[in-house]
């Protein structure tokens, strides 16, 4: 996927997918408790993947500027974190 940082509000548009879908991901967290908790699954893998997709497309429109080194920890740090979220989801649906 070819992303060009040169559209004005690009870097913002893709800020903005990103946190919309770390919120949509903390809402499936949140329903994984007792109310809704049959929806969780659902939401739970919408939310983390248009945070990825908002993950991804922020640093490729980031590419060749200068990034203080937490950012990419930071980084490396979140996509961990999903990935974990991701094994727990499946090992909670596998135990029924």
């Amino acid at each position: 996927m070819q992303v060009s940082s040169s559209v004005p509000g690009a870097l913002k548009a893709a800020e903005l997918l990103s946190t919309a879908g770390a919120a949509v991901l903390g809402a499936g967290i949140a329903l994984l408790w007792p109310r809704l908790a049959d929806d969780a699954p659902a939401i739970l893998v919408v939310g983390a993947l248009t945070h990825a997709t908002g993950m991804v497309l922020k640093q490729r429109l980031q590419r060749g500027q200068i990034q203080p080194r937490w950012s990419r920890w930071l980084f490396a740090g979140c996509w961990i974190a999903l990935a974990l979220l991701g094994i727990a989801l499946v090992w909670r649906v596998a135990q029924g």
